[in-house]
């Protein structure tokens, strides 16, 4: 039985003549029934997601914090006061805070008009290059850290030709992060431009709106809830910066994240470092709420069409235009840094050419840093991203279909939850996996899948932020008509959601894998010496001296940045094969 438009259609006059059984046997089903099954399929989705979370996210941070704040089996509360009285957590707190709403808002200013040009512009490219600006999201920090250093320090590009340093300056940070994120807003706001039916800006300017006002009362409204997805995710990423104010800050900036690290490994300051996690927890935690109440009230049922009917090629003076600046802020800010790893990655002691590649196969050029040969590390990042991305799309997809209708303050409370794993410190959650995941039932220690669990941790959100607004944009009377007619929950689902979420599923996909391969901050602490990932490997490397241990590194990060490319050109590839299915 396919629900037609014929179908649809009938559920209204359906309402005025008496219920009677609906094909094969099937019978409409009442207000009452359909409410309470929906009741009961919504529990059932979120049981799994709840379950993962719980096992994995809130028991790790929970015996983390336990054991920082405890003593003699007691908690020791007062320390939090003295924590936060002192001014250099003070500075590191405002430092954070606001650092985090520059990144976010400069990022949005620059990458809205790419996601607007990815999605409704039709120009020679445009996959590849989609999936070039994706490509800074999944390397290591550290790596583009001494990519950006290259660049902006001493000796760099900026210096040698025009003398001016930006290295311990905020505005590396910015940039650096900007680099980092671009990705984010322009394919989850992308995403969802690309499926607007522009039929509907185009009336407002029939009935005398002029291009702006048509774009800021019809189409920003219906952008909203991706927008909010892409600052929030920014945001968080940013409020948990690492690698990139470690490296370009200097000893005048530092984050939570980096303080938490410093506390942790560096002062063995376990108290302190329990401190800032539980203010960095509250933090994110204040942040999803707003959030949760702001963009609820902004979503609703929207038009979404077939993504190849709104690209075109660009018209005018002005669109072309667009399009340049568009370009040339890829080449710059994407490209540049990229081509700073390539180039040192192949600037051998003795000329130009392969010979730090060739050293990543062999044991002896790692100097003991690996048990073993540095490439392997490539094969493990793939199946770990795989295992993780798996992981990710049914943790995530099912909490996605669990959001996706309205429901009370538990379920909006169960979207926050969703959200903390990005920020919460991975050295917290890399820590918490070393000291919960090592007895049975869950001793994990020496088990493959503990690498994937963590990753698909920092995957699931994307997921659900991804999949949620296209979801909650499909019209609830088809849904609505599917159930009266007989249809059950996961028909309904496979009938109606999935037509019109399957490029939104693709995109969490390709989003979940990019993460798992660059996640770093937990793998770092629980990854086996003998199955290293590609970051680790890189950051092993880059810890030791030496010309050849930093030329492998430079390598390997090449290496990851292909890996990431190909997989992201096959995502690519498939999304345009399959555009006109839906």
């Amino acid at each position: 039985m396919d629900l037609t438009r014929g179908e649809v259609a009938g559920e209204a006059a359906s309402r005025a003549r008496p219920a009677r059984p609906g094909p094969k046997g099937t019978r409409p089903t009442s207000k009452r029934e359909r409410a309470g099954r929906a009741h009961a399929v919504r529990l059932a989705l979120m049981a799994v997601p709840v379950a993962f979370f719980a096992v994995f996210f809130a028991y790790p941070v929970t015996a983390i914090v336990g054991r920082g704040l405890k003593a003699d089996g007691t908690w020791q509360f007062g320390r939090v006061g003295e924590v936060l009285s002192r001014p250099d957590i003070l500075g590191v707190l405002w430092f954070t805070t606001w650092q985090a709403l520059a990144s976010t808002a400069v990022t949005l200013l620059i990458a809205l008009p790419g996601a607007y040009v990815f999605a409704r512009f039709d120009f020679p490219g445009r996959h590849v290059l989609r999936a070039v600006v994706t490509i800074p999201f999944v390397l290591p920090t550290v790596v583009v850290g001494t990519a950006f250093l290259a660049l902006l320090g001493r000796g760099g590009l900026l210096d040698e030709l025009w003398g001016i340093r930006l290295d311990t300056t905020v505005w590396a940070i910015l940039l650096a992060h900007v680099f980092f994120n671009y990705a984010v807003v322009v394919r989850t706001v992308g995403g969802l431009w690309s499926q607007l039916d522009p039929r509907q800006e185009e009336a407002a300017r029939v009935l005398g709106a002029g291009r702006f006002a048509a774009w800021w009362r019809v189409t920003l409204p219906a952008l909203a809830p991706a927008v909010a997805a892409a600052a929030l995710m920014v945001f968080l990423f940013t409020f948990t910066s690492f690698g990139v104010v470690q490296i370009l800050g200097g000893p005048a900036y530092s984050t939570l994240e980096v303080e938490i690290y410093r506390q942790t490994a560096q002062l063995l300051d376990l108290p302190t470092a329990a401190v800032l996690t539980l203010v960095q927890f509250a933090a994110v935690a204040a942040v999803l709420a707003v959030h949760a109440r702001t963009v609820r009230r902004r979503e609703g049922a929207l038009r979404l069409v077939d993504p190849a009917r709104t690209a075109r090629r660009p018209r005018g003076t002005g669109q072309w235009a667009l399009l340049g600046g568009v370009l040339a802020t890829v080449l710059v800010l994407i490209l540049l840094p990229l081509a700073v790893l390539v180039e040192r990655s192949l600037d051998a002691p003795g000329g130009y050419g392969l010979g730090f590649y060739r050293a990543l196969g062999s044991l002896d050029a790692s100097g003991g840093t690996f048990l073993v040969p540095p490439l392997e590390a490539v094969w493990n990042s793939l199946r770990y991203a795989l295992a993780a991305t798996g992981v990710a799309l049914v943790v995530g997809g099912l909490a996605a279909a669990a959001l996706t209708r309205r429901a009370g303050r538990l379920v909006r409370g169960f979207d926050a939850l969703l959200m903390l794993p990005l920020g919460v410190s991975a050295v917290t959650v890399g820590f918490g996996f070393l000291i919960t995941l090592d007895k049975p039932p869950l001793d994990l220690r020496t088990s493959w899948i503990l690498v994937p669990l963590a990753q698909a941790l920092v995957g699931v959100p994307f997921v659900v932020r991804t999949m949620l607004p296209v979801l909650r944009a499909v019209d609830g009377r088809l849904r609505e008509a599917a159930a009266v007619l007989g249809a059950s929950p996961l028909r309904v689902w496979r009938e109606v959601d999935l037509p019109l979420v399957r490029r939104a599923l693709l995109v969490a996909a390709g989003f979940a894998f990019a993460v798992s391969l660059g996640e770093f901050g937990a793998t770092v602490f629980i990854a086996r010496p003998d199955r290293p990932t590609l970051p680790v490997a890189v950051a092993r490397l880059l810890g030791r001296p030496g010309e050849l241990n930093y030329g492998q590194a430079m390598a390997l990060s090449t290496v990851l940045m292909l890996v990431c490319a190909v997989s992201l050109l096959a995502l690519e590839r498939i999304r345009t094969d399959r555009s006109g299915e839906f």
